[in-house]
């Protein structure tokens, strides 16, 4: 049986791009997702931001082929088992907490805790963690900052967040230590107002373009 750590650097390895995304309504959820998937994107992040998040998780992992749908915004360990009945596949959060910490251990689904400083990443990889989403990515040193850890915490691969863009992300991508990028550029609020499938798997393919 594969490890956490294991199980999450194989989801992420699955394209250059999570996009990350709030919902609210269920059926957007799921033509989104379809036609993220159908681009080459099948990793997608739905945020705990509205009232339907959750519903919106189960909806995407039991009615969207290919898809590996994860739980954003996780605070807390109440919010953990929340995902995970939900269905999700993975769960993702801005920091990390010892309650985050201690009810990993509790669960069969893998983490990617926040972190934006050496001293975060090296306690979390001193607790068995050792893949990362540095977050806010732009707001805290960008590509630069993350290709200054990379002589010197080796082990550890991140998924950066937060600014990111189509214009931006090739500068992480070709970084040693990332593993793909986090951001919602693939899926622009107004297309999914309009219901612009095609358009979002349009982007999605020049997304994976980029790795």
């Amino acid at each position: 049986m594969k490890t956490k750590s294991e199980r999450i650097r194989q989801i992420l390895a699955l394209g250059p791009v999570v996009p990350v995304l709030a919902f609210d309504d269920v059926d957007d959820a799921i033509e989104t997702s379809r036609a993220l998937v159908a681009g080459g994107l099948p990793v997608i992040e739905i945020t705990l931001r509205t009232p339907v998040a959750l519903k919106c998780i189960s909806a995407v992992a039991k009615h969207v082929d290919g898809a590996v749908v994860g739980a954003g915004t996780v605070l807390n360990r109440a919010m953990m088992k929340d995902c995970v009945s939900a269905g999700a596949q993975f769960l993702v959060s801005p920091g990390a907490t010892i309650d985050l910490i201690d009810g990993l251990r509790k669960i069969d689904i893998p983490l990617l805790p926040g972190v934006c400083t050496p001293s975060e990443a090296m306690g979390l990889y001193a607790e068995g963690i050792d893949t990362l989403k540095f977050f806010p990515a732009e707001q805290s040193g960008g590509a630069g900052f993350l290709k200054s850890l990379a002589p010197v915490l080796p082990e550890i691969l991140f998924c950066p967040t937060g600014g990111i863009n189509a214009k931006t992300a090739p500068d992480y991508l070709k970084l040693p230590n990332v593993a793909c990028v986090g951001g919602s550029w693939v899926a622009p609020a107004g297309m999914i107002a309009d219901k612009d499938w095609d358009g979002i798997t349009k982007l999605a393919a020049e997304a994976v373009a980029l790795g």
